[in-house]
């Protein structure tokens, strides 16, 4: 059995299908993790949720920023925006099934693999949270996801503030901070208050902020978080860091990590990373 982590696809299905033929993909032997945004901007967003979900159990995802849009849109909370390309999903008769799947998905997985913890998200992660909170937390929106209270939260889920995190948040208030922070978050200050302008690469840091991941004495430095989002970070492959949004939407690639099945990493170090693959894409937007 293997294991992938999978980055970005959003919307690219021909490019999808053809990593997992450069892997030999098998559902029935291995299990694929995919770090959100599944859909919008490529051009067959319909395709993407139809595989996934005729692969059952052997894939297992988290929702990312525009995986959210799409769910506002269809509900009537948010207007398609200019470079959407959502409406293959929008108008199919199996419209309901691709939601409704799409809205029993995760916020944040947390798995041993050979002994090491992996904390799999679409963005981010706030330095005081450990990897068990944030699972925690993670759980709050999926519930509210899959509850019928799930358009009401949709209504309430856009906006920057808070900026911060605190225990005591409730409500819409304390979702939307998770939310944020799980699919939106690049920069943040050493308190853990997020900066949400800056887009480029992590030297494009406005000053007092910095990347996420090198916020000193962050919570989760003792596991590996894998996480996409941030195309014009790209490949980054630290024992505390995996970042997998390589770009595919823009022309870059798709690409996939193989973890484990190798030999045992030294005691308390990351799993072994097997293999990085990678398919070229064909530009389906241009940046901007």
């Amino acid at each position: 059995m293997a294991l992938y982590l999978i980055g970005d696809v959003q919307g690219c299905d021909s490019a999808l299908k053809r990593l997992l033929d450069e892997i030999s993909f098998s559902p029935s032997r291995d299990t694929l993790y995919f770090l959100g945004d599944l859909v919008n901007r490529g051009p067959d967003s319909a395709g993407v949720l139809r595989r996934l979900m005729g692969y059952a159990g052997s894939v297992q995802c988290v929702l990312g920023n525009h995986d959210l849009h799409l769910l506002a849109v269809a509900h009537g909370v948010r207007k398609p925006h200019r470079q959407d390309t959502l409406h293959d999903i929008l108008q199919a008769p199996d419209r309901p099934a691709m939601l409704d799947w799409l809205r029993g998905q995760r916020m944040a997985l947390l798995e041993c693999i050979e002994g090491h913890e992996v904390l799999m998200l679409h963005a981010g992660v706030l330095p005081a949270w450990t990897a068990t909170k944030t699972v925690a937390l993670a759980a709050e929106v999926e519930s509210v996801l899959q509850s019928a209270a799930w358009g009401d939260f949709l209504q309430e889920m856009y906006g920057n503030e808070p900026l911060a995190w605190a225990d005591s948040l409730s409500a819409s208030a304390r979702l939307r901070v998770i939310v944020n922070a799980l699919t939106r978050l690049r920069f943040c200050d050493a308190q853990g208050q997020m900066e949400f302008t800056a887009k480029e690469g992590a030297n494009s840091a406005p000053a007092g902020f910095m990347p996420w991941f090198d916020v000193p004495n962050r919570q989760t430095a003792g596991v590996t978080v894998a996480f996409g989002h941030w195309s014009t970070l790209g490949w980054l492959n630290r024992p505390d860091v995996l970042s997998l949004d390589t770009g595919c939407v823009w022309g870059g690639c798709l690409s996939a990590v193989r973890l484990g099945g190798g030999p045992p990493p030294p005691e308390g170090g990351a799993p072994l990373l097997q293999e990085l693959i990678q398919v070229k894409c064909a530009q389906a937007q241009k940046p901007g």
